[in-house]
């Protein structure tokens, strides 16, 4: 097994974590090191030509959580979720994923109106899948579209998905459609249009629109 397949996941990783999720940059080195630590280790002890994976490490789960839980926050404002979805994002904070779906599918079955609740269940949906975007995350992200229309949170997640899953052209798609039929006045529209333009860059591709641009 070649170790090309490896490294480019640890490179994506650091990718969306950087510059997708806006990782804090004081804490890209420690970032950096989790996932040097984690190669380090998979080179003297695993087994490549074996098909397990090796275990994350436990504070790079959290600091996962705690990122996703933060990017979805962005496209809400200040208003307070449900109980069960605060009591969901606990869990997702901490790694577990499946335990906080339980909770987001109790806040749904309550309130199937609640677009925030649908939206973080599709996540924590595809964190417990492993980055796999299942067929019910893929409800879950359409359900949460269909209640509030025109939120760009179901979106901009899903094309988070194609770019954690190796397919940038989806992400691309998906973000300039969005960032194309948002209202001038949208509070995230200035966060999409950075880390379009940074997705964008990265792949050494020519802004969609030059009118839009990135804030400083």
């Amino acid at each position: 097994m070649s170790w090309l397949p490896i490294l480019f996941l640890a490179a994506i990783a650091f990718v969306v974590a950087a510059f997708i999720l806006r990782l804090p940059r004081y804490t890209w080195t420690l970032f950096a090191a989790a996932l040097l630590f984690g190669l380090t280790g998979y080179a003297m002890q695993g087994s490549p030509g074996q098909s397990a994976a090796p275990a994350v490490p436990r504070d790079q789960i959290v600091q996962d959580g705690e990122l996703l839980v933060a990017a979805r926050r962005e496209f809400y404002g200040n208003g307070l979720p449900s109980r069960f979805v605060i009591t969901a994002d606990a869990f997702a904070r901490r790694g577990q994923y499946a335990k906080a779906a339980s909770f987001l599918r109790n806040a749904v079955a309550e309130n199937p109106g609640d677009d925030e609740a649908w939206l973080a269940l599709g996540n924590v949906l595809v964190e417990h899948a492993e980055g796999q975007l299942t067929a019910p995350a893929l409800y879950a992200y359409s359900k949460a579209d269909d209640v509030r229309p025109g939120q760009a949170a179901p979106t901009y997640f899903l094309g988070l998905t194609y770019l954690r899953a190796g397919q940038p052209e989806r992400t691309l798609e998906l973000w300039r459609e969005l960032l194309e039929g948002a209202p001038a006045d949208a509070e995230w529209r200035a966060a999409l249009a950075e880390r379009l333009a940074r997705l964008e860059d990265m792949l050494g591709l020519a802004p969609l629109n030059d009118s839009v641009e990135s804030p400083r």
